[in-house]
């Protein structure tokens, strides 16, 4: 692996980091305002909700670092099944959580919102300060 995969990786784990806090602090915070908004059925929308954004936002971040010394097209391949995969699971999930009501769906809507959109926050954060060079010299 030389410089330029060095560097990659070095993104996706901050990437993969700061998701992992984000998520971590989302769920003390999701928690606290479910139970406060709408009691144990808030409790559980938090906790779903966080549940379903660690699975959309590590998820892919996560095939990433797995597939830095792969060739493109593998990588492509890898990411767009983990993003089927993303899309079963959460349709199954949805079909599943329909008909119940031991949740608060406005609860875990917003709890899965945040969670989401901060996660692309900080993954678009950590690629635009991540110093990966446009060329790698040992590759001439």
């Amino acid at each position: 692996m030389g410089a330029h995969g060095r560097a990659v990786r070095a993104v996706f784990r901050t990437a993969l980091r700061d998701v992992l806090v984000l998520l971590g602090a989302l769920t003390v915070l999701g928690v606290a305002v479910g139970a406060l908004v709408a009691g144990l059925p808030g409790v559980w929308g938090a906790l779903l909700g966080v549940g379903v954004a660690l699975i959309f936002s590590a998820t892919t971040v996560w095939t990433m670092l797995r597939t830095v010394d792969s060739s493109p097209t593998t990588t492509a391949a890898v990411v767009m099944a983990s993003w089927l995969g993303k899309m079963v699971v959460l349709i199954a999930v949805l079909v599943v959580l329909r008909g119940m009501d031991f949740y608060d769906r406005w609860v875990f809507a917003g709890v899965l919102l945040v969670g989401v959109i901060g996660s692309a926050a900080l993954d678009y954060r950590a690629v635009s300060r991540g110093r990966i060079p446009y060329v790698d010299p040992a590759s001439r």
